[in-house]
């Protein structure tokens, strides 16, 4: 049966209420996990080339524009204390769903580590798949890893598996694409059984647009056999936060977690009915290459946190003692 994994994101802005209400409805509608994000806006990093952004004179971007000042004003009214995060376990306890979170920083991993996660369970995200340090350094605070593997190369995911392996530890590779939103063409969710080949546990991250797409590419990652799916959540308008337009609503989170239910022949039909054509688009291929978006938003995902050590900016991926 396919777990379901409710992303909150930043959907709660940053008060603890909404925070609490999104983790009931989740319950009430069917999720297995609900995730936050431990994210701190003072681990952003400024790096000049997304200033203004670097774009050739053929027109082709080679770094988008996302300014750091405007970024750290969005995310520092977004922030959550560890008070918070407590409040959150708490409250995925007392409406039955498991909670887990994402570490976006090696200095934040004991803080978040040793808080009281009943399951142990950690969420790594696409652009830390092949950050190995911050692999290593969660390891000992969380027994189950459940990992993305948008924007990451193949020998990057091969290696992230023989690290995985090699710390003895439970994992699961999610096939994502790093774009916000993705369109059904660019799903290739025959990968997911490319990601059966390192780890018995896979699924789909799923950043499609809902207004758009509704809920056909989950539907279908489940129909195919994930273990599990993730999407991000909200019980605000689509426009409320920047993530909106890739949330869905708690009723189609029901809807979800009902389809999941139904027998192998009535999904087929659903599938049919609702979307005819959607083993040609949405199979794709097991491998295949990044477009050009992917690899701008890997640019700027990769290292858009990082540990401020003093006056040293530390990278996730980089082999560099903290201390």
């Amino acid at each position: 049966m396919t777990k379901l994994i409710v992303e909150i994101c930043q959907n709660h802005t940053g008060k603890r209420e909404l925070l609490g209400e999104m983790v009931r409805l989740a319950a009430e509608n069917g999720a297995d996990y609900v995730k936050m994000q431990s994210i701190a806006s003072s681990s952003l990093t400024k790096r000049e080339r997304f200033e203004e952004g670097v774009t050739q004179g053929d027109g082709t971007v080679l770094a988008f524009k996302r300014p750091y000042a405007p970024e750290y004003e969005r995310l520092s009214k977004l922030d959550l204390s560890l008070e918070d995060h407590r409040y959150f376990i708490e409250a995925c306890a007392k409406n039955g769903v498991v909670p887990m979170t994402t570490v976006f920083t090696r200095d934040s991993v004991k803080e978040i580590g040793e808080l009281p996660w009943p399951e142990r369970i950690v969420k790594v995200t696409s652009f830390d798949c092949a950050s190995q340090p911050l692999l290593r350094e969660l390891a000992p605070y969380f027994d189950r890893f459940i990992i993305s593997t948008g924007a990451t190369y193949d020998e990057e995911i091969k290696a992230t598996a023989d690290v995985m392996n090699k710390l003895g530890k439970r994992f699961a590779f999610l096939h994502c694409v790093l774009c916000y939103p993705n369109t059904l063409e660019m799903a290739h969710l025959s990968r997911m059984e490319w990601l059966r080949g390192f780890t018995s546990e896979v699924g789909w991250s799923d950043h499609t647009l809902v207004e758009r797409d509704g809920l056909t590419t989950a539907k279908v990652a489940i129909y195919l056999g994930a273990d599990y799916v993730e999407r991000h959540f909200t019980i605000l308008g689509k426009s409320d936060t920047k993530d909106g337009p890739v949330s869905i609503t708690p009723a189609l989170l029901k809807e979800l977690s009902d389809f999941r239910y139904l027998q192998k022949e009535d999904q087929r039909q659903i599938l049919d009915r609702e979307y005819p054509e959607w083993q040609n688009v949405l199979l794709g291929l097991p491998t295949r290459p990044m477009t050009h978006m992917e690899l701008l938003n890997r640019d700027y995902y990769r290292g858009r946190f990082a540990s401020k050590v003093g006056d040293r900016i530390i990278y996730n991926w980089e082999d560099t003692p903290l201390a």
